[in-house]
């Protein structure tokens, strides 16, 4: 992916910076100059763009929604954060879920 733009606010987002949500089921992508970006773009209803991850999310990512704790389907919901050459994964039941993890302080809440 080339030329991303944040999802909310259109700033350029880097290769190796920010963060992208992707609905992997849906073939759906968003991406994000800050984290924070999430939940306005949510909180409007979140508007989606076709596309899927660049990379493989990791294998020992679980099972469980980072957000509730809740089993994954198959719709799950990916946000990666990229962090240079490091790829910081997390999944959710949804968008929603997503956007209040972020809200809530995401990791470091």
């Amino acid at each position: 992916m080339t030329d991303l733009k944040c999802s909310w606010c259109g700033e350029p987002i880097q290769p190796e910076d920010g963060y992208r949500l992707a609905e992997p089921a849906g073939e759906r992508f968003a991406a994000f100059c800050r984290l924070e970006h999430v939940v306005p773009w949510a909180l409007r209803g979140p508007h989606w763009e076709p596309g899927e991850l660049d990379h493989e999310p990791d294998p020992e990512l679980g099972d469980t929604c980072a957000h509730c704790g809740d089993r994954l389907h198959d719709t799950r919901v990916l946000l990666v954060h990229h962090r240079g050459q490091y790829r910081i994964a997390d999944a959710f039941c949804s968008a929603q879920h997503a956007a209040d993890w972020a809200k809530a302080g995401g990791r470091w809440r």
